[in-house]
């Protein structure tokens, strides 16, 4: 991956989830995933000062990636000429579950784990060896995204001094995820 996405400015990252739920004309009455929303929120607050970039996946990714930075109050700082940190947007698998938007696959549990533990750890090499065309099948539009920072990272040499696993959940049979990357 080639850019600014991971200029040398860039020394946070953050990964929040690409949910069309998160948008208000999505939302019901009663919030659905208040720990998830508070979750981003605080996640979104502490990211470095300065400019933001979006690494979003591409159905609804940059849509909900610029509302929830919004809401959080960051919504004039995306830019990526000299970006501090990078808002990575996506979700895991969306089949874990009978009742999950594409139906139970039993694949699915083990893909998310491998990400999850990826992002848990720091561990971009993990990232970057996601397999998209298994994520395609199980329906998880982060994929693409998650393993482009995996690359990212790599192939910048640079190191997650810091990882944190802020918020993992699967309401509706979709794998969502917060997290925390610290570069150095």
């Amino acid at each position: 991956m080639t850019g600014p996405v991971l200029a040398p400015s860039v020394t946070g990252v953050v990964v929040v989830p690409s949910a069309p739920l998160l948008l208000p004309e999505h939302a019901g009455q009663v919030d659905a995933v208040p720990e998830l929303r508070a979750a981003i929120r605080e996640t979104l607050s502490g990211l470095p000062v300065g400019e933001v970039a979006l690494l979003p996946e591409p159905r609804w990714g940059e849509r909900v990636g610029r509302f929830l930075l919004a809401d959080a109050g960051l919504g004039d700082r995306v830019a990526v000429s000299a970006a501090r940190a990078l808002v990575v947007v996506g979700d895991g698998s969306a089949r874990r579950t009978e009742k999950a938007p594409g139906y139970l696959d039993e694949r699915a549990a083990g893909f998310d784990a491998a990400i999850e533990d990826a992002l848990r750890s720091g561990d971009a090499g993990a990232l970057a060896a996601v397999d998209v065309e298994l994520g395609q099948e199980l329906l998880a539009a982060g994929a693409g995204v998650l393993r482009a920072l995996g690359a990212a990272v790599v192939e910048s040499g640079r190191a997650v001094i810091a990882a944190d696993l802020v918020h993992a959940a699967d309401p509706f049979g979709v794998r969502y995820w917060v997290a925390r990357w610290q570069l150095g």
